[in-house]
């Protein structure tokens, strides 16, 4: 279910903002294969890279989660065909996919399933 929520969360958040992260080819199945390398880095890359920056996340009050969200986000475009306008723009994107797959997962009754 997490790769359909990452999935339509990077084509939401791809139509609605093209200049911040957009595939150069392919079409649904680069975003099913972003979509499924962006779950696999969230539960395996992204744990890590909080522990191993966990002072500098507790200094910044957890401000620091939001640039590892945005390097997991330049890892994911590294290994898929999917492009970034740098940082910054992975940074803002992280953070609009952040929200988007919230509501996307409230829609789909995700959260629900996960509570009981």
């Amino acid at each position: 279910m997490r790769v359909v929520i990452n999935t339509l969360a990077l084509w939401i958040v791809s139509a609605i903002f093209p200049g911040l992260i957009w595939f150069e080819t392919g079409g649904a199945a680069s975003y099913l294969v972003a979509g499924l390398v962006l779950g696999l880095a969230n539960a395996v890359i992204r744990p890590i890279l909080l522990l191993l920056t966990l002072p500098a996340t507790l200094i910044s009050f957890g401000l620091f989660a939001f640039v590892i969200n945005a390097v997991v986000l330049l890892i994911v475009a590294a290994w898929t065909n999917l492009e970034t306008g740098g940082f910054f723009a992975a940074l803002i994107a992280s953070l609009l996919l952040s929200v988007t797959s919230s509501i996307v997962s409230h829609i789909l009754g995700e959260r629900k399933r996960t509570e009981q």
